[in-house]
């Protein structure tokens, strides 16, 4: 009988990970707790410390961690304690789940030491940055196992998560981990792109000469597999993080089976369209194929879209190493012009800038930016694609900072960030003493927080951050710093979408700090309704900038 692995030695490793920058101790930790654990317990060992649960929900939040139980004196909880009670939890729906749950949660927190709390918190909640990401796991596999980088990389891409790939490599070893190929129904890692701030320089990045520039849809990736069993044709869709959504999105199915092929698989972009052919808000999208509602009724009011872009197996044979040219036209013969993403080839930066204009006034985020000759890269984020997109900047006011984690620690790392309450109309009183706008106080103040960031910041600002958001406290509590809403900071972000979470009624999406505006008062930042004017209509006013 195999012993699975105290928590608390995952716990200590993934302390010793976040407390390095040396990639090569971050490997060696890792390495070696890999080795110490048994083979059967391995996949849950490495998705935690990937900072995942091998269940992709569980349904906690923050709300359901609040009032845990105080930590156990010492630690008694293994590795598949653990998992098994994060198991129990995921199966739980339907009348009485909810006790069910707290008292689940209840009695896990109740057996873990203070660490470990923190620990299972984090990772409960998707918050836990430890620095272990795939290529830090990836080195660690091989280091733990003796099997090739390289090896290990290619069996990830292919596979499509860590956890199994680790198992096999260092049960089976290197041999079986050969074995491992592109298998229809089953997902691999999506290729991804680089970013480039514009088309010239995305189209050097990719190597110059003759590059194909294709819309980039603000939709939900997926990858379509399609295949024939004993019961005739089928098809699977899944997302970017390979969960399987085919029960969710009919109108994908279909459009599988329109396509000239018997098997394939293929990648594309879903996406919600209104009347006019315009893009719906990303979040449309987003809750339609999240949503476990009623598919029909879901269907009617948010119908989808499909476009394909690339195709990685065609009946018995996989493309993925053929040039990107070969694809488009194995792609081009076997998906009809409707269902493809618009392109065009071309060596022209002028027409590749025009191509690219044409897409934002169509309501699309920019464009990919790809090479012809390159293969299809599961997993990477290479050179062969490069996106430019629209990119939307706020002028903002800090109204709150929390602490770091991790080699964070000590610093004020994550942002709490708000507009100006009010309109263009408004006189411009904000910031003379106004307080903050907060979830708690409704937004009643002379600022709206839209969201949190800790993204974008460099050692250096973090520093300088940290001293100056401590002379402007104002109040504290365990983990966040209140200030007096002074500091301007320009933001860059992807969009706006809808969130009851913040008193405005909107949050950014994927917010990053450019810099620090010391040239201007609170009372010069952007208001919210420049932000509303941009989740309205995908731009900001005309005074937003000026």
């Amino acid at each position: 009988m195999t012993t699975s692995l105290p928590l608390a030695d995952v716990v200590a490793a993934s302390q010793a990970v976040a407390g390095t920058r040396a990639r090569s101790a971050k490997v060696a930790v890792i390495a070696e707790l890999l080795r110490a654990a048994d083979p059967d317990h391995l996949d849950a060992v490495v998705a935690y410390l990937a900072g995942d649960l091998r269940q992709r929900r569980t349904g906690i939040g923050w709300a359901a961690l609040r009032d845990v139980p105080s930590p156990a004196a010492e630690s008694r909880l293994t590795v598949d304690d653990v998992d098994a009670a994060f198991e129990r939890i995921a199966t739980l729906s339907g009348i009485g789940s909810q006790g069910a749950r707290a008292a689940e949660i209840s009695a896990l927190f109740g057996a873990a030491t203070a660490a470990e709390q923190h620990f299972l918190r984090a990772l409960a909640t998707g918050e836990l940055r430890q620095g272990a990401l795939d290529g830090v796991m990836i080195d660690a596999i091989a280091k733990a196992s003796g099997v090739p980088v390289s090896l290990v990389r290619q069996a990830f891409m292919l596979r499509g998560s860590l956890p199994p790939v680790a198992v096999i490599a260092l049960r089976d070893g290197a041999e079986a981990l050969a074995e491992i190929g592109l298998e229809i129904g089953r997902p691999v890692q999506p290729m991804l792109a680089q970013s480039a701030s514009s088309v010239v320089e995305a189209m050097a990045k990719v190597g110059g000469g003759e590059v194909a520039i294709e819309s980039k849809l603000d939709g939900i990736r997926v990858q379509i597999h399609r295949y024939t069993d004993e019961s005739g044709p089928q098809v699977r869709v899944f997302t970017r993080t390979l969960d399987d959504i085919t029960a969710r999105v009919p109108e994908i199915v279909d459009a599988a089976g329109v396509f000239d092929v018997r098997d394939g698989v293929f990648d594309g972009e879903a996406i919600a369209l209104d009347e006019s052919g315009r893009p719906r808000p990303f979040q449309e999208t987003a809750a339609r194929t999240s949503s476990r509602l009623s598919v029909e009724t879901l269907q009617s009011r948010t119908p989808l879209s499909v476009f394909v872009f690339d195709v990685l197996q065609l009946d018995d044979e996989p493309v993925l190493t053929r040039p990107a040219r070969e694809r488009q036209q194995i792609l081009e013969k076997a998906v009809p012009g409707q269902l493809r993403v618009q392109r065009v080839v071309s060596s022209d930066p002028r027409q590749a800038a025009d191509f690219f204009a044409d897409a934002i006034a169509r309501g699309h985020e920019g464009v990919v930016v790809k090479g012809l000759d390159a293969p299809y890269e599961a997993g990477r984020r290479g050179g062969a694609w490069v996106k430019v997109k629209l990119r939307h900047t706020l002028d903002l006011v800090v109204l709150a900072a929390e602490w770091g984690h991790g080699r964070r620690s000590g610093l004020l790392s994550n942002l709490h960030l708000g507009a100006r309450a009010g309109d263009a109309d408004d006189a411009d009183d904000a910031g003379d003493g106004g307080s903050a706008g907060s979830a708690d106080a409704g937004g009643s103040g002379a600022f709206v927080m839209l969201g949190k960031t800790f993204k974008g910041l460099t050692d250096e600002l973090l520093a300088w951050q940290t001293a100056e958001l401590l002379r402007l406290e104002t109040s504290r509590d365990a983990y966040t710093i209140y200030v007096a809403p002074e500091l301007v900071v320009e933001i860059a972000f992807d969009g706006v979408q809808a969130s009851s979470r913040y008193p405005g009624g909107v949050a950014l999406r994927f917010a990053r700090v450019l810099r620090y505006r010391p040239d201007k008062r609170a009372a010069d930042a952007d208001r919210l309704s420049d932000v509303l004017a941009i989740h309205t209509h995908g731009r900001s006013t005309p005074s937003a900038k000026e």
